[in-house]
C-alpha cells in the first residue's frame, strides 16, 4: 500500500506493519509477526525491489511483532539490522522480558523465530534521511522515526477507532516514560498529537 512517493505499508505484515522507505538506499521498518518473510520478499519484489538491494532494517522496539522476521531477512538480503542499545539485549535473549512482555518471549520459542547474530546501535545517529528518535517507555530502548514529514510511531501510541491514545499501561514497560516520551514527540510535531494529551 502506497502512502507517499517512495514509502509503503507492506500488506503482507497488515496487523503490524513494516513499512518500506526508497531513500538514498533502501530500507525496512519493522518486520512484523513471524512467519512472513515469504510473502514480504515477494511483495518487496513486486516493487520492483530486489531482495539484496535492502540495505537497512530499521526497528522501532524488541517486541515479537517487530522483530519476528529479523533474522531471516537480514540473512536472505544482506541488510544491516539496527535496534536501539536498550532493546538490542532483549532482541538476543540476554536479558528476560518483564511483565507481560515474557508472552512474548514464550511465544518466539514456541514459534522458534530465529536470534539475530548482529544488530548494530543507532548510537544517536540518523539513517539517511530518517530521523530516530528516543521515545521510551513502551520498552526500555523504544524509537520513532521521522522520514519527511511521516512518523513511524512503533507503540508509541495506538489506534483506537481514529483516536491516538496511549498503549495500555500493562503492555508498558515504564508509564511514566512512555507519557514523557508522547509529550516529547507532541511537542516535535507541535500540534500533531495534541488531540491525545487528554488520554494521559
Amino acid at each position: 500500500m502506497k502512502i507517499e512517493e517512495n514509502v509503503y505499508a507492506l500488506e503482507s505484515t497488515k496487523g503490524s506493519y513494516a513499512y518500506l522507505v526508497e531513500d538514498k538506499e533502501t530500507i525496512l521498518i519493522d518486520t512484523g509477526r513471524p512467519g512472513k518473510v515469504k510473502n514480504i520478499l515477494k511483495e518487496i519484489e513486486s516493487l520492483n525491489i530486489k531482495p539484496e538491494n535492502l540495505k537497512h532494517i530499521l526497528l522501532t522496539h524488541h517486541d515479537v511483532d517487530r522483530i519476528g522476521n529479523a533474522a531471516l531477512l537480514q540473512k536472505e538480503t544482506g541488510a544491516t539490522l539496527w535496534a536501539s542499545k536498550e532493546d538490542i539485549p532483549y532482541i538476543l535473549g540476554d536479558k528476560g522480558r518483564p511483565g507481560v512482555k515474557k508472552l512474548g518471549s514464550l511465544f518466539m520459542r514456541f514459534m522458534r523465530v530465529k536470534t539475530p547474530e548482529k544488530i548494530k546501535s543507532y548510537n544517536d545517529h540518523n539513517i539517511d534521511d530518517i530521523e530516530i528518535i528516543p521515545t521510551p517507555g513502551h520498552t526500555p530502548g523504544h524509537v520513532s522515526f521521522l522520514y519527511k514529514d511521516i512518523l513511524f510511531a512503533g507503540d508509541l501510541v495506538r489506534n483506537s477507532n481514529g483516536v491516538l491514545k496511549k498503549p495500555p499501561a500493562i503492555t508498558n514497560a515504564d508509564e511514566e516514560s512512555i507519557k514523557e516520551s508522547i509529550l516529547k514527540m507532541s511537542n516535535i510535531l507541535l500540534n500533531g498529537f495534541a488531540q491525545i494529551m487528554e488520554n494521559l
